[in-house]
């Protein structure tokens, strides 16, 4: 890694949060929005409505990602909040990664990296083995990151409608 990057890569944080915490609200509806209006682009040719943005949110609650079987963090860059990933416990040795976001004008920093390590230790603290997503295809920038950070293309293990491509990671 250059200096530069070093440089980038240690201006990022991550800690737990609390996923009803004004910041961490303000980061998943952006990440929501965004994935939304990427679906929204690639399938009907233009962005949803403010209606249909903030009805989505309403129906995707994110509740489940804190104590005791989930966990929320939130990745900062120079001390201001611009990512955030989820836990939640699926059995005793598997724990699901979802809601990973990093703010577009910061992709390419460390912010990922930094916080996908974060989830692993987190992942461990919550004692699982295993971590698995779901994601779509044309999240291309998010699948690389999973790939880089180790996870591997697994069997579908959910029916979300919107989940078309499924990763996992061991921990051991």
């Amino acid at each position: 890694m250059n200096d530069t990057a070093l440089r980038r890569s240690d201006s990022w944080t991550v800690t737990t949060a609390d996923v009803t915490a004004p910041e961490a609200l303000e980061l998943l509806r952006d990440y929501y929005y965004e994935v939304a209006n990427r679906y929204y682009r690639l399938h009907l040719g233009r962005d949803g409505t403010p209606e249909q943005l903030e009805s989505g949110l309403a129906d995707t609650p994110s509740d489940d990602l804190a104590a005791p079987d989930g966990l929320f963090l939130i990745g900062r860059h120079d001390g201001v909040a611009h990512s955030c990933a989820g836990l939640r416990r699926l059995d005793p040795a598997t724990v699901e990664l979802t809601r990973v976001y990093v703010r577009p004008g910061l992709r390419g920093t460390g912010g990922g990296g930094r916080l996908l390590a974060a989830v692993d230790e987190a992942a461990r603290s919550l004692g699982a083995e295993r971590i698995v997503l779901d994601t779509r295809l044309d999240l291309v920038e998010a699948r690389a990151l999973y790939v880089r950070h180790g996870y591997r293309e697994i069997p579908a293990y959910g029916s979300s409608p919107y989940a078309q491509i499924w990763y996992g990671k061991d921990l051991g």
